[in-house]
């Protein structure tokens, strides 16, 4: 199973191409990845950056969930896979972003990448300077969710 952990700086050139960072390129390699998927985030202003095996799940698992003889589920899945976008590294560890998508996200140089669980995210960097929830916000929603 495929797990990314860690926050790391870089930076987007003029053209959207991106260093992925080398531990999650080595995780990539290990688990045979052939390719990435990459969409906004659902919730958040960031991106999502997809592997194949994992984005393959996630549209088999939503496509279960939804009928495809009824209209707005069918619209729900139609735009989920609308929005994403298959992604290459290349030879030097680096993908290109669509423009659209770092206008999406207000992404114009420098970036974090955020290790989730079996996804990456790409966030522009001073999104992250302040935290996405407030401390004592945060303690007291963990505490309720793990007791």
């Amino acid at each position: 199973m495929i797990q990314f952990l860690g926050n790391m700086e870089a930076k987007a050139d003029t053209k959207g191409r991106i260093f992925v960072p080398a531990i999650f390129r080595k995780c990539l390699q290990s688990e045979g990845e052939e390719f990435l998927v990459l969409r906004k985030d659902v919730f958040q202003e960031c991106l999502v950056l997809y592997p194949g095996s994992v984005w393959e799940k996630e549209v088999e698992m939503l496509r279960s969930r939804l009928n495809k003889w009824n209209r707005e589920e069918q619209q729900v899945f139609r735009q989920f896979v609308l929005d994403a976008e298959r992604l290459e590294m290349d030879a030097n560890g680096r993908v290109l972003i669509p423009k659209r998508y770092l206008r999406m996200v207000s992404i114009e140089g420098d970036v974090r990448f955020l290790g989730v669980d079996d996804t990456i995210e790409i966030w522009a960097k001073e999104k992250l300077e302040k935290p996405l929830v407030d401390p004592d916000e945060f303690s007291s929603k963990l505490q309720q969710l793990m007791a």
